[in-house]
């Protein structure tokens, strides 16, 4: 998967625009919503590339790397 750096700070501004989780942010989401994501498809454009890398880092145990962008 490729992602630019910049990608890591958009997981903690932007938010879910639809769903059961909208208004959170990216970075925010349980483990099982982005699970489900994997498994039925990430929408298109930049919302699903963030995603995809948020979904990542959850399943490899990786949200700890986003610790020093938090503000």
């Amino acid at each position: 998967m490729d992602f630019k750096p910049h990608q890591l700070e958009l997981l903690l501004t932007r938010t879910m625009p639809y769903g059961r989780y909208q208004g959170r942010v990216l970075a925010e989401l349980p483990g099982h919503y982005l699970g489900w994501f994997a498994r039925e498809g990430f929408p298109r454009g930049e919302l699903g590339e963030l995603l995809a890398l948020m979904y990542e880092l959850d399943h490899n145990n990786l949200r700890g790397l986003l610790q020093p962008l938090r503000r």
